[in-house]
C-alpha cells in the first residue's frame, strides 16, 4: 500500500548508489546473493533470540534489495536478475517468521505458520498476476523500472518491513502481531483475485 509512495523517496539516493556501484564493477545479481546471505543471518539471530540483531540485519537485507535494482537499472535489467530478486524476497520473508518459531515454539509456531500460509497467497496472487500481464502486456512504472509487472495491495513490503520491526521490538507479541498481519495479507489475496476478475476475465475462458 505504502511501497509507491516510499519508492518516490528512496529510489533517488539508491540510484546515485547504485550508478557508484556499476561504475566500482559491481554487479546487481552479486548484491541480491550478498542480501539474501545478510536475510538468513537475520532469520539465524532471531531464532537465538537476539532481536535487535535481527532487526538490524533486516533493514540491511531490504536495503541490498533495492539497491540491486538500482544497479540493474544502471548496467542492465535481466530477467534472471528479477527472478533471483523476488525468489530472494520470497524466501527471506519466510525465514524470518521460522525464525521466531524457532526461538518459542510453544508460543509462536502456530501463529508463524499461519502467516508463512498467509504468504503463499500474497506471494501466488502477486506472481499469477504478473503471469497473466505480461501475456496480455500490461506494464506499469509506479514501482520503478522492473523485470515483471507489480500489482499492489494492502500489505506490500513497507508493511512487511514495519510488522517484522514490531516482532523484533516486542517479541512476546510476536503471536498477536502475526496473527493481524496474516489476516491483513488474505485481504490483499482477496483484493487482487477480484483485480485479476476485472482485467483477465475478457478473453477465451479456459
Amino acid at each position: 500500500m505504502l511501497d509507491a509512495w516510499m519508492r518516490s523517496r528512496i529510489d533517488p539516493p539508491l540510484n546515485r548508489v547504485g550508478r557508484l556501484a556499476v561504475r566500482a564493477g559491481l554487479r546487481a545479481n552479486h548484491v541480491t546473493y550478498t542480501g539474501v546471505a545478510v536475510g538468513i543471518a537475520a532469520a539465524a539471530a532471531i531464532a537465538l533470540e537476539a532481536y535487535i540483531a535481527g532487526m538490524l540485519l533486516f533493514f540491511v537485507n531490504r536495503i541490498l534489495d533495492g539497491l540491486d535494482g538500482a544497479v540493474a537499472r544502471h548496467s542492465k535489467l535481466t530477467d534472471f536478475g528479477g527472478y533471483i530478486d523476488i525468489v530472494g524476497d520470497f524466501v527471506i520473508y519466510a525465514f524470518f517468521v521460522f525464525g521466531f518459531a524457532l526461538a518459542r515454539p510453544e508460543e509462536n509456531a502456530v501463529a508463524a505458520a499461519f502467516l508463512i500460509l498467509s504468504f503463499v497467497g500474497t506471494g501466488s496472487s502477486f506472481l499469477a498476476y504478473a503471469i497473466f500481464a505480461e501475456k496480455r502486456k500490461i506494464t506499469t512504472d509506479i514501482r520503478g523500472r522492473k523485470s515483471l509487472f507489480y500489482l499492489g495491495g494492502l500489505t506490500e513490503g513497507s508493511e512487511t518491513i514495519a510488522a517484522f520491526a514490531l516482532m523484533c521490538l516486542f517479541p512476546s507479541y510476536f503471536a498477536l502481531i502475526a496473527w493481524i498481519f496474516g489476516a491483513l495479507c488474505w485481504i490483499t489475496t482477496v483484493t487482487r483475485a477480484v483485480a485479476a476478475a476485472g482485467s483477465f476475465t475478457d478473453g477465451p475462458q479456459r
